[in-house]
């Protein structure tokens, strides 16, 4: 058998040690005394089952167990930041066919914390301004109600996106995690098409702090149509640079999307839908991070079974108190006059 204590085994020792002081102290006649003479002696079963319930708590907060089973593969040493684009352009319906770039992200970056399961994430999402839309967390249902919620900018409302608008917030955010847990390696998975629309030069991502990572890439060199909002049936935006009423195109920038990736020190790859999630995953951290498919020896646990007695004896108590009460409330029966 082996334990996994959740807290430092000195402090379960004191604690142990203190409860069955306390326990042993209220079974001693100096103990009877201190609670009164007069006190019933079966008022002292109540105080057992409260003392055994603690110890039980305690025992199980040692996580006893043993080997056994088979245990899912998990990096959880680890921050991962996910940066996506979420400009007009996302809304190009030129992945996997006719889905829009912004649903191929949400797949891919499901597939990533499906695979990084037990890492913290990050989402910061740019379009004209960059937005921390949800901070560290292991929680994995945060992160896919975040995505799923995510909807391309509006178009009336675009006024240019830097496909680095992002790096400012990013820096910061990657800082603080540093500082906090200095040595942890922080990922970075920047999804997007690389299509720059804002009137100022792209600044240069820092790779300061990134331990590794990739740049995602979504889009066409045909490229495809946007839809003006969400809305199945709304309209396709309108290319206002001629005098034609022809639909507007938006096309993929590699060239861009590969010097962001040289820049942040993480490899390049190009998303269309049919590639696997290993192949986003396959250099994302040389040396750092290991993917494996295969399953690894698990372990048994027992402190729930330790957890469900403590719990069963802590009943003892309510109910006493329950039974007292309606003893109370109960009337007494009058006894039949001769």
């Amino acid at each position: 058998m082996t334990f996994a204590p959740i807290i430092p085994w000195p402090l379960l020792v004191l604690a142990i040690v203190a409860v069955l002081a306390l326990t042993v102290l209220a079974f001693t006649p100096w103990g009877r005394v201190r609670r009164g003479r007069s006190q019933p002696q079966r008022s002292m079963r109540p105080a057992a089952f409260r003392c055994a319930a603690v110890v039980l708590l305690l025992l199980a907060a040692m996580r006893p167990g043993w080997a056994g089973g088979q245990a899912q593969t998990a990096a959880s040493d680890m921050d991962v930041f996910f940066v996506v684009d979420t400009s007009t352009s996302m809304a190009a319906e030129d992945y996997n066919g006719t889905q829009t770039r912004l649903a191929g992200a949400t797949q891919d970056v499901m597939a990533i914390a499906k695979e990084l399961a037990g890492a913290k994430f990050a989402l910061i999402t740019f379009d004209n301004k960059a937005n921390l839309r949800m901070p560290l967390t292991r929680d994995a249902t945060a992160l896919q109600t975040a995505m799923t919620t995510l909807q391309p900018q509006n178009a009336r409302y675009a006024t240019g996106s830097s496909v680095t608008g992002a790096s400012q917030l990013l820096k910061e955010k990657l800082a603080t995690a540093t500082e906090q847990h200095p040595g942890r390696p922080a990922l970075v998975f920047y999804a997007g098409d690389g299509e720059n629309t804002s009137a100022e030069r792209p600044s240069a991502m820092d790779a300061a702090n990134v331990a590794g990572g990739a740049v995602l890439g979504y889009g066409t060199i045909q490229g495809g149509r946007m839809k003006e909002t969400s809305d199945t049936d709304a309209g396709y935006l309108k290319d206002r640079s001629s005098d034609s009423a022809r639909d507007a195109v938006s096309r993929i920038d590699e060239g861009q999307l590969r010097t962001i990736a040289d820049q942040l020190h993480v490899p390049y790859t190009l998303r269309n839908g049919t590639g696997a999630t290993s192949d986003m995953l396959g250099k994302a951290q040389p040396g750092a991070l290991t993917i494996t498919d295969g399953d690894t020896p698990g372990r048994i646990e027992l402190y729930w079974l330790l957890a469900m007695v403590a719990f069963l004896l802590a009943l003892h108590e309510p109910l006493r108190h329950l039974a007292a009460l309606i003893n109370l409330r109960t009337p007494a029966r009058k006894e039949p006059s001769p």
